[in-house]
C-alpha cells in the first residue's frame, strides 16, 4: 500500500489514523453550500408563514447537532471538541445558503464537522418546506442542494 494512504494498512483494511503524537493545536475550518428553491417558499421562510415552524431555526440547530455528532456518522473521523459553532444564512430571491464555521483546539482538523453541519442543515430546510415545493405532480422542479464546499481551514500552532 502506498504511505499516503493514511487509512489503510498493509493488507488494505480501513483504519483510523492515530493522531496519539500529534501536537494539540488552534484549528478552524468553514464550510458553505445552498438550497435553491421557489421565490414564493423563499418568500414564506422570510415571512415565517411554513406551517412546520420557522425554517432557519430549526435549519440552525440541525446544522449544530450535525457538528457534534460528525465522528459518529464519518466511520474513520475522529471525536474532537468543538469549542465553537458558528451557522449563518443568506437568504436570495432563489435561494439560501448556508455557512458553518467550527473551532477546536486538538490534534485534527474540523472540515468533516463544518460540511457535515451544511449537508444536514440543508436537508431540515427542505423537510420543512417540502410541501411548498412540490409540483401538481408531486415533483420537486426547482429544488436543487448543492455548492458543498469546504472555504476555510486555519491551523495555528
Amino acid at each position: 500500500m502506498s504511505d499516503k494512504m493514511t487509512h489503510i494498512d498493509a493488507s488494505g483494511d480501513a483504519n483510523m489514523v492515530n493522531i496519539g503524537d500529534k501536537m494539540d493545536s488552534f484549528r478552524k475550518a468553514k464550510a458553505r453550500g445552498e438550497i435553491r428553491l421557489k421565490d414564493s417558499t423563499i418568500g414564506d421562510i422570510e415571512k415565517d408563514l411554513v406551517a412546520k415552524g420557522s425554517v432557519l431555526s430549526v435549519a440552525r440547530i440541525g446544522a449544530i447537532n450535525a457538528v457534534k455528532h460528525t465522528w459518529e456518522m464519518i466511520p474513520l473521523c475522529h471525536q474532537i471538541d468543538i469549542n465553537g459553532i458558528e451557522v449563518d444564512f443568506i437568504v436570495e430571491k432563489n435561494k439560501i445558503i448556508i455557512e458553518v464555521e467550527v473551532e477546536t483546539f486538538g490534534k485534527t482538523g474540523c472540515e468533516m464537522e463544518a460540511i457535515m453541519g451544511v449537508s444536514i442543515g440543508l436537508n431540515v430546510i427542505l423537510d420543512m418546506v417540502k410541501s411548498l415545493e412540490k409540483d401538481d405532480n408531486g415533483q420537486y422542479p426547482l429544488t436543487l442542494i448543492g455548492q458543498i464546499e469546504i472555504v476555510e481551514k486555519t491551523k495555528k500552532n
